[in-house]
């Protein structure tokens, strides 16, 4: 199953220029089998992409791409998150005791919100953003060879706020799932696998 599993949608992100339906539209085109919207520091998009998931019958999954003070985490699982910025670690441990997941984004991106270095220093990440769609080669290749030094999962993601990056990297979960209480339950196993869109299909992503 590959799921795009970092997107901004307009409503709540606001750099982002892409509607759910949009989103949804594009992926589906593409052969994405689910999206994960994970707006800047909101979840308020929660209720509506769920309503739209159960109309479509398309796998809508809502996280929150927060950004702590050492850089940007994309969460999911959780149903309360911080107002302002907190310690990675404690925003870390904050979606772990609600029992859910989360994964470094774009750590060595040049926009100074990735937590870079820190990736050594924080404890409990269930993945590390190995492929993102707004960062350089050179970035994404770092954070590849820090997942596989620290044992943690690589994952893929478009980071997408505009049409033409919607599903550009994803993420290949070993098992389909249908509700984010499944999905949380696969990305736990570690098993998952970052993917690339090339020639109008997806590609596991196995080197960098």
């Amino acid at each position: 199953m590959f799921v795009d599993t970092h997107m901004h949608e307009c409503t709540f992100s606001t750099d982002s220029f892409l509607s759910l339906k949009e989103i949804v539209e594009i992926a589906k085109a593409k052969g994405l089998d689910g999206v994960c919207i994970t707006d800047h520091d909101s979840m308020g998009l929660k209720e509506t992409a769920e309503a739209y998931s159960r109309e479509i019958g398309f796998p809508i999954f809502v996280g929150i791409e927060y950004y702590s003070l050492q850089g940007d985490i994309v969460a999911f699982g959780i149903e309360t998150y911080p107002d302002t910025r907190i310690d990675a670690q404690d925003f870390i441990n904050m979606v772990k005791a609600q029992g859910g997941v989360c994964f470094s984004a774009h750590p060595f991106r040049n926009n100074k919100r990735g937590l870079e270095e820190n990736l050594k220093i924080v404890q409990g990440l269930d993945g590390i953003e190995a492929l993102n769609g707004s960062a350089s080669y050179e970035a994404n290749k770092k954070a590849y060879e820090y997942a596989k030094e620290l044992g943690i999962q690589a994952v893929g993601s478009s980071d997408c706020h505009v049409p033409e990056k919607v599903g550009g990297y994803a993420t290949w979960l070993p098992e389909y799932v249908t509700t984010l209480e499944q999905f949380i339950e696969v990305f736990k196993r570690g098993l998952c696998k970052p993917a690339v869109y090339e020639n109008g299909r997806y590609r596991i992503v196995e080197s960098l």
